[in-house]
């Protein structure tokens, strides 16, 4: 039977007991549930092929499309499953297999540069390094409630412009030009204070510190604002470590949570798969 084990109060649970690609609706409503109230879950030791990762991950919505457009032929013949992407190091014939390499992941939440970001992320491990590359949690609930009351009134109303040029790694991704000023940086505006449409919960929103802007202030005051609600996004109360293990499966909300990865040794190998749902509105 399945069950769910905490790992700090409120925040990030271990799910035991289920095979991800054989639950029945009544398992996969619980798991759900799960979802919603911890934010985070981690499932170990589930095997599970493209297809079965495709399968489970569409039970949460919509997904994302690898884009094709972009790959050489001889790259697209290579895609097994146009809805699971590799997020790894390694190189086959000197060229990467997967996005995002061996560098360090700054905080984020998954594509809130577009209109409707994805509500939910699920990464599966397949092989792990000795050291590095551990995923942390960042709960956002916890993060806005942690705001001294002058801060949080000083937000509310406030928006933020999140840059689309840049991936978490900084890296500019193809089709964007340079810049030097965040006011320039292509993006969605959201709320700094969201509120989460299935839960009703309230949480800070600020998708990456790097090349934000609060519009309608002056750029100095946005500077010192954002610096200072990013003081209090990742308190080591509010954040969950998950050190990999093959097979591992975690599955997050991006509309309340905050991730980040440790950099580790490009000689060791990293390979993970992921399937990113979308937004159904």
């Amino acid at each position: 039977m399945m069950q769910v084990t905490a790992q700090t109060p409120g925040f990030a649970a271990d799910v035991t007991g289920i095979n991800v690609a054989k639950l029945c609706e009544g398992e996969f409503a619980a798991l759900y549930q799960a979802w919603l109230d911890f934010g985070v879950l981690r499932l170990r030791g589930q095997r599970l092929s493209d297809d079965e990762l495709q399968a489970f991950s569409a039970r949460f919505g919509p997904l994302e499309e690898i884009p094709l457009g972009r790959m050489p032929a001889a790259q697209r013949a290579k895609i097994g499953n146009r809805y699971v992407t590799s997020i790894s190091n390694i190189l086959v014939d000197g060229k990467p297999i997967g996005g995002l390499g061996n560098a360090e992941a700054q905080w984020h939440s998954d594509m809130t540069y577009t209109e409707n970001p994805p509500p939910a992320s699920i990464l599966l491990g397949i092989e792990i390094p000795e050291t590095g590359g551990d995923t942390f949690f960042a709960n956002q609930y916890a993060a806005l409630d942690a705001l001294p009351k002058r801060l949080r009134d000083r937000i509310e109303g406030l928006t933020i412009k999140h840059d689309a040029a840049h991936t978490s790694v900084g890296q500019l991704r193809p089709g964007f030009d340079p810049f030097d000023d965040p006011r320039d940086a292509p993006g969605a505006i959201h709320p700094i204070i969201r509120t989460h449409e299935e839960s009703g919960r309230s949480a800070l929103y600020l998708g990456r510190r790097e090349w934000a802007c609060i519009p309608g202030i002056p750029f100095a005051e946005s500077e010192a604002l954002l610096d200072e609600l990013w003081s209090f996004a990742a308190l080591k109360e509010n954040v969950w470590r998950q050190q990999w293990q093959p097979y591992d499966l975690i599955i997050w909300d991006n509309r309340c949570v905050l991730h980040r990865r440790d950099a580790f040794d490009q000689s060791t190998r990293r390979l993970m798969r992921r399937c990113q749902v979308l937004s159904d509105t």
